[in-house]
C-alpha cells in the first residue's frame, strides 16, 4: 500500500471539453464582442434563477465580489463594525479594511468550520453594521437563532458562499438568506469560469449600486431610468455617458468567462450530487478515533474533503502530510485560506498583541487541519484506498 500513487490533485477536469467547444463556437462568430455583453447578462439571469434571487452581477473574481459588496454596504449603510470569521479567505477581511470598517473576529464552530454563532450574537453592538459569514468548504454556517437575532436588530447578513454554492440550510440554498451574497468561479471551486465571481441580492437599490461600482462608478451602467435621469438632472454640465457616481473600480468580466459559466451551470447540480456522495464515503470510512468525522453535513456541498486530526498532535500531523505526499495526494494545510487569519502579517498591526492566540478552535484547524480535492470524477476506490492508508497510520 505504501507504494501506491493515487494521482490525486486538488481539482481535475473542472473545465470540460464541452465548455471549450462552447467558447470555440462563440469565437467563430463574425467579429464577436469579447468584453462584457449579452452572454454576461444572460449568465447573470440564469445564475439568479438557479440560486433563487432577483439580481446578480458578474465580476472578475470572488475577491472582487467581496470588495464590491462591502463598498456597496458602505454607500447604503455607512461605516462601523463588521463581524468576520477567523477562518476564511483573505479578501473577506481585506475588503472590510479597505472600505474603512472595523473587523470584529470570532472563533469557529469545529463542526461547521464557520463562525461560532453564539459568539457572533455576543459580539453584536450598536456599531455593528453587518455580519459577514463564510460558509467554509461546503458546510452551512448559519443557524436559526442567528437569523432571528439579526432580523430583530436589523443587522445586515452578508454570505460568502464562494466555497459552498449548492449547499442548503433547511432546504433553501445558501446565498439566499442574507441581504447580499458572494460566489467564486475559480478553477478549484464547484464550477469555474477560469477566474470569476458573482454577487447576488434581492435588493434593487443595492443591485444598481453594484452595477455602477463594477464599472468605474459610471451611471450609464445602471438599469434604472430614474437613477440615470436624476444624475443627469443634478449634473447638467456633464456628458450623460460619463457621469461617475462613485470612486469605483473596473472589475468587469468578459463574454468568454460568461460562455464557460453558462455551459458549466447546466451540470452544476449533477456534479454537486457526486461530490456529496464522495464526502459521505470519505467521512464514513475514516477512523473517528484519529480524525474528526462529526461535521455538520446536512445540506452540505463540498468541493474538498476536510481532514482534521481529532487531537492536537504535531508528530502525527507531520506523518499524515508526509503520507499524503508519498501517495500523490495534493493537500492544503490550515484548510480555508491557510488557517487562522489573525496569524497573518496583514492583521498583526491592526489587532491587539497575541490576539491570534485567543481563538482555540481555529488554531486547531490552523495547525492540524487539511483539505484535499473532491471532484465529480474522483473514483470511489481511490477514496477507500486513501481511508485505509490514513487509518493504518499510528499516532
Amino acid at each position: 500500500m505504501s507504494s501506491v500513487n493515487l494521482d490525486w490533485p486538488l481539482m481535475r477536469n473542472n473545465i470540460a471539453r464541452r465548455d471549450l467547444e462552447a467558447v470555440a463556437e462563440f469565437l467563430q462568430q463574425d467579429d464577436p464582442r469579447l468584453t462584457q455583453s449579452n452572454h454576461v447578462a444572460q449568465f447573470e439571469r440564469e445564475w439568479s434563477e438557479w440560486l433563487g434571487v432577483k439580481y446578480s452581477v458578474l465580476v472578475n473574481s470572488g475577491s472582487s465580489a467581496n470588495l464590491l459588496t462591502i463598498a456597496a454596504l458602505k454607500e447604503h449603510y455607512g461605516v462601523g463594525e463588521i463581524i468576520v470569521p477567523t477562518l476564511t479567505w483573505v479578501s473577506d477581511i481585506a475588503s472590510v479594511i479597505h472600505c474603512g470598517f472595523k473587523p470584529v473576529f470570532v472563533d469557529i464552530d469545529r463542526r461547521t468550520l464557520g463562525m461560532d454563532n453564539n459568539q457572533v450574537i455576543e459580539k453584536l453592538t450598536p456599531e455593528t453594521k453587518a455580519v459577514f459569514i463564510t460558509h467554509v468548504l461546503g458546510y452551512n454556517a448559519i443557524t436559526q437563532p442567528l437569523l432571528d437575532e439579526l432580523k430583530a436588530r436589523k443587522i445586515v447578513l452578508i454570505e460568502d458562499v464562494c466555497e459552498s454554492y449548492g449547499a442548503t440550510f433547511l432546504g433553501r440554498k445558501l446565498g439566499t438568506f442574507g441581504l447580499i451574497s458572494n460566489f467564486s468561479f475559480y478553477y478549484a471551486h464547484h464550477m469555474s469560469t477560469i477566474e470569476g465571481g458573482m454577487i447576488s441580492t434581492g435588493d434593487a437599490k443595492l443591485y444598481e449600486t453594484l452595477r455602477m461600482l463594477r464599472s468605474h462608478g459610471m451611471v450609464r451602467e445602471a438599469t434604472s431610468p430614474e437613477i440615470k435621469d436624476a444624475y443627469c438632472r443634478d449634473f447638467p454640465d456633464l456628458n450623460p455617458d460619463f457621469i461617475f457616481a462613485f470612486p469605483a473600480y473596473n472589475v468587469r468580466s468578459t463574454e468568454i468567462n460568461a460562455v464557460i459559466g453558462r455551459s458549466q451551470l447546466t451540470r452544476l447540480d449533477e456534479n454537486n450530487m457526486r461530490r456529496s456522495v464522495n464526502l459521505r464515503l470519505f467521512l464514513d470510512n475514516l477512523d473517528p478515533k484519529k480524525y474528526q468525522t462529526d461535521f455538520e453535513t446536512a445540506g452540505s456541498c463540498n468541493y474538498a474533503f476536510t481532514l482534521i486530526l481529532k487531537q492536537p498532535d504535531p508528530i502525527f500531523c507531520a506523518k499524515v502530510m508526509e503520507t499524503l505526499r508519498r501517495h500523490g495526494v495534493d493537500f492544503r494545510r490550515g484548510t480555508s485560506g491557510g488557517g487562522n487569519q489573525l496569524r497573518q502579517p496583514y492583521l498583526r498591526g491592526l489587532t491587539a498583541d497575541k490576539e491570534y492566540t485567543k481563538y482555540p478552535n481555529v488554531d486547531h484547524v490552523h495547525f492540524f487541519g487539511l483539505y484535499i480535492g473532491n471532484y465529480p470524477s474522483l473514483e470511489k476506490e481511490k477514496i477507500m484506498q486513501l481511508c485505509r492508508v490514513l487509518n493504518d497510520l499510528g499516532g
